[in-house]
């Protein structure tokens, strides 16, 4: 083992065009930052380096998409796979549609312009490099770097309280939940000797401390149990949601979130697999399945439940998204049951399409919330949406189709995401996964009272007062539209994009002989 990190510390093969996509995202941000100091009035310019810098990355991502590369880079600490250039895709469009979506807010607010769009650069260089890590270190780091840039976001109106409670809050409760998840990383070392992800699922049927590997991982499912919102770690998602701007509330519950469970995936189901003859692995693979499954259903019920008590919107989005991370998890688990190469794929496309939608849909959401909540978020209850529906119709119809989506109608892409995840499970033939299916489906059925209580309130309810509807800049507009486009085009045409996320894994005939 001397002789292994001997070598690997003296011959790195740090292969810089390997990580080119997550260092121009950094750049950007410093570029931002350093050009903010020396021209501090020109606010629209560091959005414009920022989209510039997103581009430049997403094609650079493109370009490397199918290539194959041997060798193990950076000490075999970088994945170059189709599940790493996906989830940065989707971070990257995160990024971008919020920039376009907080352009008016930006102005309302007298937010820091520069300050703002560094930090949300360096957030998702942060998301990043969690879905690119193939070793806890490496996850690890990314998620500080995306949670630190995130925490100081959620209070950036710094003249606002609720703002300045939710981020101390979400950086308290967030720091807790990092120290959880980065003991939990040192125990599985302990066990495995090892913390690149493919050495530990070599190790695992025979580690010589099992019980460590066993706590290290329950460890671990805290700390990212916390990143994802599941219940009962969910407790800082209500608070922080409605503190936090309304343009930053959307990429919290978007970004941050998915780059949390594109690592979750890839070390429990890429690096604590089901071993033929090994015990010790048995029980873990059965333990971690078993809790997630668990935590999935208390998760719905909650997140389900709870929202329909809210009368302010930011706060029923937040409890939505706690029921969301529910349903993710639910093609997580039949990820992590599949008997083949082919069906694991499935199962992972599947959840990353479903983030994906997600992302799209939340944002849309917010970016109208945002629009219509005006300064310091004070018009978002729902009563303050009383008989909008025909005064402002395009941002009414917009924001419909969100709600719909996340209902899961047919004709939305949410429908599509719901359909893709719960399908592992069910073909699992798992009583508890089973079970869990049938609870996602009980819960939607119940999150269709809030998301429709929002349309009947905007098409069915008279306003009391007189009402104007704002103006929407052209960058609002372009978002929002973008939006709606996306959830309707993947409701109907979703095949090819799940093609491209199925190719994520590895490719071998079945998943426990090549493990």
């Amino acid at each position: 083992m001397s002789n292994f990190l001997l070598a690997q510390l003296t011959t790195p093969n740090a292969d810089v065009t390997l990580i080119l996509p997550e260092i121009v995202v950094a750049l950007a941000g410093i570029v931002v930052m350093l050009y903010d100091s020396f021209f501090p009035k020109q606010k629209a310019v560091s959005g414009a380096i920022g989209m510039l810098g997103i581009l430049i990355s997403a094609v650079l991502l493109v370009l490397m998409w199918g290539t194959s590369y041997s060798g193990g880079a950076w000490s075999g600490m970088i994945a170059h796979d189709n599940l790493r250039l996906s989830f940065g895709l989707v971070f990257l469009m995160i990024a971008a549609m919020t920039i376009l979506a907080s352009t008016l807010w930006v102005d309302i607010e007298g937010v820091p312009t520069g300050e703002f769009h560094a930090l949300l650069l360096f957030a998702t260089f942060g998301m990043m490099m969690m879905a690119a890590g193939n070793d806890l270190v490496v996850i690890f780091l990314g998620l500080e770097t995306s949670s630190i840039a995130t925490y100081v976001m959620a209070g950036l109106r710094k003249g606002d309280l609720r703002s300045n409670e939710s981020a101390l809050k979400y950086f308290v409760l967030g720091s807790f939940a990092s120290a959880f998840l980065l003991y939990g990383m040192a125990l599985v070392y302990g066990a495995t000797g090892t913390t690149n992800i493919p050495l530990i699922a070599a190790s695992v049927g025979a580690a010589k401390f099992p019980a460590l590997l066993l706590i290290g991982s329950a460890m671990m499912i805290v700390g990212f149990g916390f990143k994802v919102a599941l219940a009962p770690f969910h407790v800082w998602t209500p608070d922080v949601y409605e503190g936090a701007p309304a343009p930053i509330t959307g990429f919290m519950a978007a970004g941050p979130k998915a780059a949390a469970f594109s690592s979750f995936l890839r070390v429990f189901v890429l690096g604590f697999p089901l071993v033929a003859g090994a015990q010790a692995a048995g029980i873990l693979h059965e333990t971690w399945i078993s809790l997630l499954a668990v935590l999935g259903i208390i998760t719905i019920l909650f997140g389900n439940v709870a929202a329909i008590l809210q009368n302010n919107i930011k706060r029923m989005l937040a409890y939505s998204s706690i029921a969301h991370a529910g349903y993710a998890t639910v093609g997580f688990v039949g990820a992590g049951l599949a008997k083949t190469a082919a069906e694991r794929n499935e199962a992972i496309a599947a959840v990353a399409f479903y983030l994906f939608v997600y992302a799209i849909t939340n944002l849309g959401a917010f970016a109208i919330v945002s629009l219509l909540g005006q300064r310091n978020d004070r018009r978002a209850d729902f009563e303050d949406y009383n008989g909008i529906g025909f005064k402002a119709p395009l941002l009414s119809f917009s924001l419909s189709v969100f709600m719909l989506s996340l209902l899961g109608m047919p004709l939305t892409a949410g429908f599509i995401g719901k359909v893709l995840v719960f399908r592992p499970a069910l073909e699992s033939g798992n009583v508890l996964l089973v079970a869990l299916v049938v609870v996602a489906v009980i819960g939607s059925a119940i999150s269709a009272y809030y998301y429709l209580r929002l349309l009947v309130v905007m098409f069915f309810r008279e306003r009391a007062v007189d009402w104007t509807p704002p103006k929407v800049p052209s960058a609002l507009q372009t978002a929002i539209a973008a939006a709606v486009v996306a959830v309707l085009y993947f409701g109907l045409f979703s095949d090819g994009l799940i093609r491209r996320f199925s190719n994520a894994a590895p490719k071998a005939a079945d998943v426990r002989a090549e493990r």
